[in-house]
């Protein structure tokens, strides 16, 4: 198990080491959030590396990641245990087969059995809770925004005691509480009051240089030519009016896919017949596709050639 870093250049080098490459900033709140023990919530567009710095911390720390993935409807009880229905039935059964219900076995000690742990299948926010050996596991509530208030106000709760109760067993709190990384893609506003609980920062698409950074270290293979040319556009395509513009995670995606096409530099028909990897609604295809594609490839490749002279 690593130990927590000990400043923000720690911070960003443990990071850095994972591939993941963030600015000072983020790595400032990133340090906070561990030294302070707060939970760190992210908000920004999808494929910026929100849910990719709750791995990257995991794997640098040696720490366990366990993701809760938000969705419309779910409920305190999902997020923390539910108990093993058809284990339960069985164990019923076989009790009254065997004559157990009504003779050794009281239905007492029946029922004590049945809500015991050997029948709890613990979900994520219960998993965090608990110890574990190689130290308090990274917690991923992801796309927080995706729920609803009352579950919100749960998470309010749950955040500030770091503790869930079980109606059958109890109050079960976290002897260290887990670090905590919530994440939203702002479909909706998160209330103020979980933000309160938190440490805040907007994860915003990054930079030229940063996004060739990134691109360099997950996609080692795309030649440093090539790298240039997919950023450029990819940060020219987000200038365009989108439905969707690209994130980071695209970026990556598309300089796969190029290379698996043994792609050595942009066209405006490898550009074409590849832009599903890039944008993923029709509309913005549609509106790209073609003569779109050949101008904005020009334009992004006169702004690197000004980038490049200015160096």
């Amino acid at each position: 198990m690593q130990q927590l870093p000990t400043s923000i250049d720690e911070t960003q080098s443990l990071l850095t080491a994972q591939d993941y490459i963030c600015g000072r900033d983020l790595a400032t709140v990133g340090f906070l959030a561990l030294t302070l023990g707060k939970p760190l919530f992210l908000e920004g567009e999808a494929g910026v590396g929100k849910t990719e710095i709750a791995k990257a911390l995991a794997s640098a720390l040696g720490r366990r990641l366990i993701r809760l993935q938000c969705y419309e409807g779910l409920d305190a009880a999902s997020a923390i245990y539910e108990w093993n229905f058809t284990a339960q039935m069985i164990a019923i059964r076989t009790a009254e087969a065997t004559g157990g219900a009504t003779g050794g076995v009281t239905r007492k000690a029946l029922q004590q059995e049945l809500f015991s742990d050997e029948f709890l299948i613990r979900r994520p926010l219960l998993e965090a809770m608990e110890p574990h050996p190689e130290g308090p596991p990274v917690l991923l509530i992801d796309e927080v925004d995706r729920t609803d208030e009352p579950f919100e106000a749960f998470l309010l709760e749950a955040l500030s005691d770091f503790q869930v109760t079980i109606p059958e067993l109890g109050t079960i709190k976290a002897e260290t509480p887990p670090i905590v990384i919530l994440t939203s893609n702002r479909t909706r506003e998160v209330h103020d009051a979980l933000k309160r609980r938190c440490l805040y920062h907007w994860v915003d698409y990054p930079s030229f240089e940063r996004e060739v950074a990134i691109l360099r270290a997950r996609v080692p293979d795309c030649t440093k030519a090539l790298t240039d040319e997919v950023v450029a556009f990819v940060q020219a395509l987000r200038g365009e009016d989108l439905f969707k513009n690209p994130g980071v995670a695209e970026t990556i995606d598309w300089a796969q896919s190029l290379i698996a096409l043994d792609a050595v530099a942009l066209s405006p028909e490898m550009i074409t017949d590849t832009l599903g990897a890039v944008l993923k609604y029709q509309d913005d295809i549609a509106k790209i596709a073609g003569s779109e594609a050949a101008r904005i490839l020009a334009d992004a490749r006169d702004n690197l050639a000004d980038a490049q002279a200015a160096l």
